[in-house]
């Protein structure tokens, strides 16, 4: 399967792109490299030429250094792999609020919180921001109310976890009303200590009991140059695409300016995301708002969809099984289900009737069910199949769906989260489902076209520590998890770059290295296919060409 979607050596685009025109001298010229291709033969080659954003030659340093060119660069046995994509990207991370990124334990935590009260007023609500996670502490746990009670006890305070979690102190929940006879929302629970006193979590739909304070909106121009700055990050670990899962339209205006006034430096596929309080009757206005088209776009930014929830993430993934205590309540906990099944079935109808790709949010196997059912329903009515709609992450797949996604050419987008998570995600479901989550291995072998990213800012959006986890499965803090889902080097490249050309429709023109192609491509920082493995997770990038422009490069270059 992989080779006939993947690897056409001499694909029509590529025929006519190369018979259109003598290319002449090339723009650029990389030698003295290791090309790490990634054709249908696993090619190694010297030397690349480029021009007008194109490769027009990979061969021998001989061969290809006869064309001359405008600029030449000796690589000096540098690695060249395609460009890196992430097919689950939402932004960079960081922003306003107290950073915690820094913390390694709950005492950290505290301290950061501590400090930005002391120079708040009291009263004033304290938020941090959601670039960091539980598994990096020693702790291995969030800090909940008794905790940050320590750390500010006169400030309404939310530490924001993700996307999916808030946790908020005494102050918080008496400023918002939340007491122990508050209903939980429908798709949303309501932390609570083993004695029943409320813990401060509010978790997935819960979070709507609280209004965080309105931050002072960037003007459009400052969003833009934020994310043109942001972007330049990317492209510093290696990134040469990004799939947003679930933007907004004004997002989507942002990148738009950045492509006209020809400052992308990163080919963005664009899915727009419906809210998890969407109704049928709000979808006419909700597609209007985006002012866009199926397929809008070019080869820079594309309109690829739109983006569904279903379930909850690592604290509300949706099982059929209930979670390990003291998690599942005495048995009675299975996660949470975001959206009614016959509201999210109406939507996906309705979508899929109005030619939109639809790409799902599902994390536990009762997730992967509805969404299943869904889009087969979808399918009586007009079919899906070849058009590459996807679940979004699938972390706790059964063996008997996989025929059911490939009877409708599913494909499956998965990010690293067990890297992070390892050990939270052992307290939540136990060690035996923590061992298979995302099981890549298992996936291909079934025939399940991957693609891989992050999920950024869940997620370090490095890509590198996401092919050092599914080439290793080991994580940060919990060791190997799930040794039996580990892929080999050449995979792992493969569903990285290959993998997220095919997520978007575009294996003829990116993924590989091969004459009539995109010239989006890495220069490595080590040998990612023989160095030690523990070596992986620090590759950096030491150039990066997108549509063949140096978009980063080492000074040592």
């Amino acid at each position: 399967m992989y080779r006939s979607i993947y690897h056409g050596l001499l694909c029509l685009l590529a025929v006519a792109l190369l018979s259109c025109s003598d290319p002449g001298q090339p723009d650029i010229i990389l030698y003295n490299a290791q090309i790490v291709t990634l054709d249908v033969d696993n090619t190694m080659a010297e030397a690349m030429a480029i021009k007008d954003g194109l490769i027009v030659s990979i061969g021998t340093n001989k061969e290809v250094q006869a064309l001359g060119a405008a600029a030449e660069y000796d690589l000096a046995g540098r690695t060249v792999i395609p460009g890196l994509g992430d097919n689950h990207y939402h932004s960079i991370g960081g922003g306003s609020g107290v950073d915690l990124s820094g913390a390694r334990r709950i005492q950290d935590v505290l301290d950061a919180i501590a400090a930005w009260a002391a120079v708040t007023g009291p009263g004033e609500v304290i938020v941090t921001n959601s670039d960091w996670h539980e598994g990096q502490l020693a702790e291995q746990r969030l800090p909940y109310r008794d905790d940050l009670d320590k750390a500010a006890p006169d400030h309404p305070v939310v530490v924001v976890r993700g996307g999916h979690e808030y946790i908020l102190n005494s102050t918080g929940l008496k400023r918002w009303h939340i007491t122990r006879s508050t209903p939980e929302p429908e798709g949303g629970r309501i932390g609570r200590y083993e004695d029943g006193r409320l813990n401060g979590e509010l978790v997935d739909r819960a979070k709507v009991l609280v209004t965080l304070p309105e931050q002072p909106a960037p003007s459009f121009e400052e969003r833009v140059s934020a994310l043109a700055e942001e972007y330049g990050l990317l492209n510093a670990v290696g990134l040469t695409n990004i799939r947003y899962a679930g933007g907004s339209p004004e997002l989507y205006r942002a990148i738009q300016t950045l492509k006209e006034r020809d400052q992308l430096t990163v080919r963005v596929n664009f899915l727009f995301r419906v809210p998890n309080s969407a109704r049928l009757e709000d979808q006419e206005d909700l597609v209007a708002q985006w002012d866009a088209k199926p397929g809008d776009g070019d080869d820079w930014l594309r309109v690829g969809g739109v983006k569904l929830m279903v379930d909850g993430g690592y604290e509300g993934g949706w099982m059929h099984e209930p979670y390990e205590e003291p998690w599942g309540k005495k048995g009675t906990y299975y996660g949470l289900q975001t959206m009614p099944s016959e509201v999210y079935t109406q939507i996906v109808a309705d979508l899929n009737n109005r030619g939109w790709r639809v790409a799902t949010h599902a994390v536990g196997d009762a997730a992967i069910d509805l969404v299943l059912d869904a889009y087969e329903q979808a399918n009586e009515n007009k079919t899906i199949q070849d058009r590459r709609w996807s679940i979004e992450h699938g972390f706790m797949p059964r063996a008997d769906q996989f025929p059911r996604m490939r009877k409708l050419g599913l494909l499956v987008s998965a990010q690293s989260h067990l890297y992070v998570a390892g050990p939270i995600l052992v307290k939540y479901w136990g060690a035996e489902r923590a061992r298979m989550v995302t099981p890549v291995k298992t996936y291909l072998d079934e025939g399940i076209i991957l693609s891989t990213g992050t999920d950024s800012p869940v997620n370090p959006y490095n890509p590198f520590w996401t092919l050092y986890h599914f080439i290793t499965r080991n994580t940060i803090n919990a060791g190997i998890l799930g040794e039996g889902q580990r892929i080999d080097r050449v995979t792992a490249l493969r569903i990285s770059t290959l993998g997220n050309a095919a997520l978007t429709f575009n294996e003829d023109s990116r993924g590989a290295l091969e004459p009539g192609k995109f010239a989006d491509l890495t220069v490595l920082s080590n040998n990612i296919l023989a160095c030690p493995e523990e070596e992986i997770e620090d590759i950096t990038a030491v150039m990066t060409i997108v549509g063949g422009k140096v978009v980063y490069k080492q000074s040592a270059l």
